[in-house]
């Protein structure tokens, strides 16, 4: 009786989706409890991760994890891929579609292998501007 209590869509759930939603950042649970106490002042970050939890067992929203990043979450639950910056650990979506990870021929001593992800890295825009706007040939450099 408790799991159905827990799995049920309660007012802070469906506000924690529907800020996820609109938030295109793939957001750690910090920053989306910023956006959610706008609309429930009141609420915890332990609430927001405990709800953030739920919803991705349900399938509704995903949680990206990569070693040595703090997990993001994403409202975007069709099947896509992710870029991440290595300067600053921005995430975003790659908008192309790709092939998807064919894992039939793969094999690790002592695993059955059931799936797999792929995620690409680069360097963001704001990373790279600032990069170039800091070069002593950058803008400021050419006077």
């Amino acid at each position: 009786m408790a799991e159905q209590r827990s799995q049920r869509m309660t007012r802070q759930r469906k506000i924690i989706l529907e800020e996820l939603r609109k938030l295109k950042t793939h957001p750690t649970a910090d920053e989306l409890y910023d956006a959610v106490r706008e609309r429930l002042p009141r609420i915890s970050l332990g609430t927001v991760y405990r709800n953030l939890d739920v919803l991705q067992e349900n399938g509704e929203v995903l949680k990206l994890e990569s070693a040595g990043s703090q997990k993001r979450f994403d409202g975007d639950i069709r099947p896509h891929y992710h870029v991440r910056c290595v300067r600053c650990g921005r995430v975003g979506d790659v908008e192309n579609e790709v092939a998807d990870l064919d894992v039939s021929g793969v094999s690790a001593p002592g695993f059955t292998i059931t799936g797999g992800t792929v995620e690409f890295y680069g360097v963001c825009d704001i990373c790279r501007n600032q990069e170039k706007a800091s070069r002593p040939d950058g803008p400021q450099g050419r006077q």
